[in-house]
């Protein structure tokens, strides 16, 4: 147990000094976080959608820019 726990460090260690850098899932797209939120509410969670145009609700700019990447079916 020891040995493995010693062997973990040392590879934090070189990580941390290589400058390497952790590999992240890439985010959610908008589309995707639109669904999950109307997801939660039809659950009943309570939350309401952003009106169009208020403070963090997604601009027309966000909505082409996401359809450039949307997955095609």
């Amino acid at each position: 147990m020891r040995g493995r726990c010693f062997l973990h460090i040392a590879q934090l260690i070189i990580n941390a000094s290589s400058g390497a850098k952790e590999h992240r899932m890439p985010k959610k797209g908008l589309y995707a976080n639109i669904h999950a939120k109307r997801k939660r509410i039809a659950a009943g969670s309570g939350e309401k959608m952003r009106k169009v145009g208020s403070k963090g609700a997604p601009t027309a700019k966000a909505f082409k820019k996401s359809a450039k990447t949307a997955k095609k079916k």
